[in-house]
């Protein structure tokens, strides 16, 4: 796909004018509340060698990290790499070692993780490698220090819930959570202090709009949409979080488009994706971008996508 027809002037007069009015309405809507952390949500990086990947992605970082309010947390959001589900070992070696270099040498702030889709290594061909130690998601939770694919963690006051959206199915997946995952995210609900707000993140959308609109989802005369593009098991969690108000908001990616819905006051945010189109352009309405998420001492937080300037080279 090719990308729009943006001028750098307009990409950055753009960008600088909603990150204005987002400053000026939230200043407006909170003029006493303060701020206790800030994070970059950087989602769907897609590194790959092909296609000046790893050149974006340094970029990206470059960017984020040299913003006068720079973050205090980058929270890595998952499809990390281009592709590791159909992809043997070698080439899913290769993406890995690119993505480690970068934060290695490119990532001088405090990061956390989320494992994608495309992170989980060899469920797309069966169990031709599940006698591997790597299979599945033991490579990227190797690679990026996780001792479990979902967690917490806490930082400033707020609470994070980690979720590991991938549902094996066969050679494919569904976004879900297994029953003993979504038993452990109601024991965490519980645990957690009433007054200590919670942000949920997963790579896959709990709830979206902009999964609507990934396709051609209502060519059938209904729409319908794919159980891999956002929790098909969204009714359960939502009912989950019913109870605990102090659930403020959940951050994904996934959809490489852009969304908020607000729903039984939990503010639901898809946040784009670092690659853009997979890095051959922009994908919609979405630029090459990233979350810039400010958390709140009194619970509250806002959530905003910044495009970040980077052209394309021909791989």
């Amino acid at each position: 796909m090719e990308p729009m027809s943006l001028s750098r002037r307009e990409l950055l007069t753009g960008t600088a004018g909603l990150a204005a009015a987002s400053t000026a309405a939230a200043a407006l809507a909170r003029p006493t509340a303060r701020r206790v952390l800030r994070v970059a949500h950087l989602t769907d990086i897609h590194v790959q060698p092909e296609r000046n990947a790893q050149a974006g992605f340094e970029a990206c970082l470059a960017e984020v990290q040299s913003l006068r309010d720079a973050p205090d947390l980058i929270l890595f959001g998952g499809d990390n790499i281009m592709d590791a589900f159909r992809q043997e070992a070698d080439r899913t070696k290769a993406q890995w070692d690119i993505f480690s270099r970068v934060v290695r040498n490119h990532c001088r702030t405090p990061h956390e993780s989320v494992i994608g889709n495309h992170d989980v290594w060899a469920y797309g061909f069966g169990d031709k490698h599940k006698s591997d130690p790597r299979f599945g998601k033991v490579w990227p939770m190797e690679v990026l220090g996780l001792e479990k694919p979902y967690r917490t963690f806490d930082r400033a006051g707020w609470r994070f819930i980690v979720l590991d959206s991938t549902f094996r199915e066969g050679t494919g997946y569904k976004a879900r959570l297994d029953d003993e995952q979504f038993e452990w995210l109601k024991g965490v609900l519980k645990d957690t202090p009433r007054r200590m707000p919670i942000l949920v993140v997963s790579h896959m959308p709990i709830m979206c709009a902009c999964a609507m609109f990934d396709g051609d989802n209502e060519k059938s005369g209904n729409w319908q949409i794919p159980g891999a593009w956002m929790h098909i098991d969204a009714r359960r969690i939502k009912d989950a979080f019913r109870g605990h108000p102090n659930v403020k908001g959940c951050l994904s990616g996934h959809i490489h488009l852009i969304d908020r819905v607000d729903y039984n006051g939990v503010s639901y945010y898809c946040n784009g994706a670092v690659s853009a189109g997979w890095w051959g352009g922009y994908y919609q309405e979405c630029r090459y971008g990233y979350g810039l998420v400010d958390l709140y001492a009194d619970g509250t937080f806002t959530n905003e996508y910044r495009g970040y300037d980077w052209k394309t080279a021909k791989a």
